[in-house]
């Protein structure tokens, strides 16, 4: 309750010579007001004020309507961790060891560990790491490889730059789009800078034994400079120099096939695996004389279990066993140039009498840029499969956590193929929206 005073009443007694004085009496008279009561008058002004507001300026109160609404919602929102705006691992197969900024020992990759500027990584013979950058940058480190990461700029609303060094081995790199202008991805190695356009992919190495580095973009483009050498490389163009000597010279470079199928990600379900002939087919490269079909457990092809060298478009294979499988094809020309490898397709050869469904469960998705975070949980000991690449992320109660590669902005489908110990199988499809 809430007393408010709303009057009194003051009488005085006249002192007389012999009189003492007497105090005088005070009279206070109140009213009880509920704050019920003092909340819906205050509202009733307020909306009074925004009523004549509106009809005497309109468009001036509804742009302090608006800022109102957004300072609210921007209150609420959840803060931009730091962690969100560093690198780190979203694949580790085989050896790979990272060495700290400021620290001189070397310690195990995990997907736990975030990366700075001026940290070392190192890859095994048959190691193999994909690092992620917050802006959706991607290096894959391939094995015997050592990088350092040099660059690491990324600000909300603000220009990004990142980038490693390669001081020996290879790097394959893929951006994504950049919202804001002047935006970098680069790679270095031995004494030239490649500065990567939005939405390129490219395979760089650089061998100090042989002094022989190059650069070949597969898609997009790349801004290469060398002391006073500048040059643009475009879409299959190699560009590459001797250490020490010699300019740099620019070619043209063998595209590889297009996959056709088996289609990426698509289940094979056959009554006896061992002895099913599998079709391997892709699209003819025009120059091509003969190709190269592999086919490995593994995304990175660190074990092969098939290679086969044909002059057609197609390869029948037999001898498989239950399970799942990347592909991936070379082209060979005339003057036996080999192309890089396609961008490998997964399948799963599944036994029909074991084909059941299988848990699978997908709790969240994250957005970081161009890369989308998958958080989900399946059954113990499961194999995953997200677009096309394999979950190493897996805790043993079946928790999982997968970034994937750069998305296209707008809206994207993610596909999650699983395969439990017993055979079984389930698909899930996930949409997205990527800003």
């Amino acid at each position: 309750m809430l007393d408010c005073r709303i009057g009194f009443l003051m009488t005085e007694n006249r002192i007389t010579g012999a009189q003492k004085p007497k105090v005088s009496r005070v009279e206070v008279y109140w009213h009880t007001v509920t704050y019920r009561t003092v909340v819906l008058y205050v509202l009733l002004v307020v909306v009074i004020v925004l009523a004549l507001s509106y009809l005497v300026m309109p468009e001036r109160s509804i742009n302090l309507v608006r800022r109102f609404t957004q300072a609210l919602e921007n209150s609420t929102a959840p803060p931009v961790t730091p962690s969100a705006r560093q690198a780190r691992f979203v694949n580790l197969d085989g050896k790979v060891q990272v060495k700290k900024v400021n620290s001189v020992q070397w310690a195990n990759a995990d997907y736990q560990l975030t990366l700075d500027k001026g940290d070392l990584i190192q890859t095994g013979s048959e190691g193999v790491a994909r690092v992620s950058f917050a802006d959706g940058t991607t290096y894959t480190v391939k094995p015997d490889t050592l990088v350092t990461v040099e660059e690491n700029l990324v600000a909300e609303d603000q220009a990004t730059r990142v980038g490693v060094h390669i001081t020996s081995g290879a790097v394959d790199l893929a951006t994504g789009s950049w919202p804001v202008a002047g935006s970098k991805a680069e790679v270095s190695f031995e004494n030239a800078v490649a500065s990567m356009r939005a939405n390129s992919r490219a395979a760089v190495r650089s061998d100090p034994s042989t002094k022989e580095n190059e650069i070949t973009v597969a898609s997009g483009g790349a801004d290469l400079q060398r002391g006073g050498e500048h040059l643009q490389v475009g879409q299959w163009e190699k560009a590459q120099f001797t250490t020490g000597a010699g300019a740099i010279t620019k070619t043209q470079v063998l595209a590889p096939p297009h996959l056709v199928e088996p289609v990426n990600l698509q289940p094979i379900i056959v009554v006896d695996p061992k002895h099913t002939k599998i079709t391997f087919r892709w699209e003819g490269v025009e120059t091509a004389k003969n190709y190269i079909l592999r086919v490995s457990p593994t995304a990175v092809f660190t074990q092969v279990v098939m290679e086969r060298r044909t002059t057609g478009t197609s390869a029948e294979v037999t001898g498989l066993d239950a399970g799942e499988y990347f592909w991936s094809v070379r082209a060979i020309n005339a003057q036996n140039a080999t192309s890089e490898a396609s961008d490998p397709f997964k399948f799963t050869l599944v036994a029909q009498d074991k084909a059941q469904e299988m848990k699978l469960e997908v709790d969240a998705t994250e957005i970081h840029g161009t890369v989308v975070e998958i958080i989900g949980h399946t059954e113990p000991g499961a194999a995953l499969i997200i677009n096309g690449q394999q979950v190493a992320d897996m805790a043993p109660d079946g928790r999982f956590r997968y970034f994937t590669q750069p998305m296209s902005s707008g809206s994207q489908i993610i596909v999650i193929t699983g395969q439990n110990r017993r055979g079984g199988t389930a698909i899930k499809r996930v949409a997205v929206v990527v800003p």
